[in-house]
């Protein structure tokens, strides 16, 4: 049994049960049998504003007398995220951060603390809720099969490394475990596993409202609002309004605001 062949069933039952919930989309970083560079996975996520990004797996040990078993949930150590922000840092690649850090951190450049700063504190809530996300998904999963820990393990992981997107990687049993590759290869198994990370998911965003809240709103705007607009200083949502030819409350309604004010360098979307 090929671990490809159990990974893409299950991330693309996944898929289905994302998308039969009306507040959520799903995007396969690939939905046929081709092989994508770990760099480009989170790089695609980026590319689609992505929320969450959740990398599906099937252990193995070299040993065939080996007897372990169980699934579980990896998130990104301190040790390499620590890397990975200077990495980001050093190549001024920022910029393409999602959810407003890479324009702080750019207004912040020529102040290298503080922009090591910013960035390591939107790192560091990314894998925090990846963290509790990783709770409720070990939650969910231990209800339908064996776990083989139940709490997130940290780990080096080059496909866990985005510090805007809350990342995990799921390990759905050993293959090389002869009774766990009975179950992983029968298809009804394989869905199982996949609504239970469904599950996990669903039940994420519902004990921490906010962060629905927030992500539901943050992708309304990606979705439907138009082109994005950083505020300059003397800027005014009245004399952006005429320049683009649109509402003061369109924009309001737009990106969410209840006032008048607006910060330099914060950024918000036209109405389409």
């Amino acid at each position: 049994m090929r671990e490809k062949d159990v990974t893409l069933a299950i991330s693309r039952a996944l898929a289905q049960y994302i998308n039969s919930n009306a507040q959520f989309r799903a995007v396969l970083i690939r939905s046929k049998d081709v092989f994508v560079e770990l760099d480009r996975r989170s790089e695609l996520a980026r590319r689609h504003k992505a929320d969450i990004l959740i990398s599906v797996h099937a252990d193995s040990v070299a040993s065939q007398a080996d007897t372990t078993r169980g699934a579980s949930v990896w998130v990104l150590s301190n040790s390499r995220a620590e890397r990975e922000n200077r990495k980001v840092l050093n190549s001024h690649q920022h910029g393409k951060l999602l959810g407003g850090a890479g324009e702080v951190i750019g207004d912040a450049e020529q102040n290298p603390y503080l922009a090591a700063t910013i960035l390591d504190m939107s790192s560091s809530t990314s894998r925090a809720e990846g963290y509790q996300l990783g709770n409720e998904i070990l939650n969910s999963l231990g209800k339908f099969t064996r776990l083989r820990k139940t709490s997130p393990i940290h780990a080096s992981l080059a496909v866990l490394k985005s510090p805007d997107i809350p990342s995990l990687l799921i390990e759905t049993g050993f293959l090389s475990n002869a009774a766990e590759e009975q179950q992983l290869r029968q298809p009804n198994y394989q869905k199982q596993i996949a609504y239970h990370i469904y599950k996990g998911i669903w039940s994420y965003y519902r004990k921490f409202p906010a962060k629905q809240l927030r992500s539901r709103r943050e992708s309304a705007l990606r979705a439907q609002a138009g082109a994005a607009v950083k505020i300059k200083r003397g800027d005014t949502l009245s004399a952006i309004a005429k320049r683009y030819g649109t509402t003061v409350a369109a924009l309001r309604a737009t990106n969410g605001l209840k006032g008048d004010l607006l910060r330099v360098g914060q950024i918000i979307y036209l109405p389409r």
